[in-house]
């Protein structure tokens, strides 16, 4: 009988198996898997310097990412990740601006920053179980697959995690740091101009921590890219050997 025969030989008798002999049949046909479809991705990479590879390469931008947004200023002062004021509320404060009242809108960015900065730290121990559960066709995927693959992959493991954990962060944050009472500020320095704000409820809470989750990926994304691309971003031996193919 060859390999496929005894295969389906097991499946035949798993099928009126217990739950946890099904398990254990789950984890025999990932072995087999691997083995005869996932093929190392470069000559001379093997199966286990490719997880060992991609883990680490996870674990280098994820960390970047948190240590870069997850401190006083990370989202303030970053080109591209500031948290800027709600769509809905733009033309109320160029208004603002143009009757010389742009700090009321400078002082509630700053809060909206700050409380996505305090959630940003919950990230780490998310990301990190997150990787730790990649699997051999996880990581041949995420090798073969696009610039931002590994950073997908975090998306689709940890997306909704970060934001069940970063949204009780940012509602206490948002109220040590005053966000509604600067939001109440900019609405009641409006007077006749209130028409500018659509009156339906803005949950800041949500926008803060959707605008922090997408911003920490948005940065991951990059340090992915820079692995990948730039042989100069691949700090240890392990990483040039696992990308070395991308060169």
């Amino acid at each position: 009988m060859n390999r496929h025969g005894a295969i389906a030989l097991i499946f035949l008798l798993l099928c009126q198996a217990s739950p946890g002999a099904r398990a254990a049949w789950d984890d025999l046909i990932e072995l087999f898997e691997a083995d005869s479809v996932v093929k190392p991705a470069a000559p001379g990479l093997s199966r286990a310097d490719m997880v060992a590879g991609l883990k680490e390469a996870l674990l280098k931008g994820s960390g970047r990412a948190v240590d870069t947004l997850g401190r006083e200023n990370g989202f303030l002062n970053h080109p591209r990740l500031k948290i800027p004021l709600p769509e809905r509320l733009r033309a109320a404060e160029s208004a603002l601006r143009a009757i010389g009242q742009g700090r009321i809108a400078d002082r509630f960015v700053l809060s909206m920053n700050r409380a996505a900065e305090r959630a940003v730290p919950r990230a780490g121990a998310i990301f990190t179980n997150a990787i730790k559960s990649m699997s051999i066709r996880d990581a041949h995927g995420i090798l073969t697959g696009a610039d931002d693959a590994a950073t997908a992959y975090l998306k689709r493991h940890s997306g909704d995690r970060l934001r069940s954990a970063f949204l009780p962060v940012v509602k206490q944050a948002t109220d040590e740091a005053g966000v509604t009472g600067h939001y109440k500020q900019l609405t009641g320095k409006l007077g006749m101009m209130s028409g500018l704000i659509d009156s339906d409820p803005l949950d800041l809470d949500d926008y803060i921590t959707a605008r922090a989750v997408s911003g920490i990926f948005s940065l991951m994304a990059k340090e992915e890219r820079l692995i990948r691309r730039d042989p100069a971003g691949r700090t240890t031996a392990l990483l040039k050997k696992v990308f070395a193919g991308n060169d």
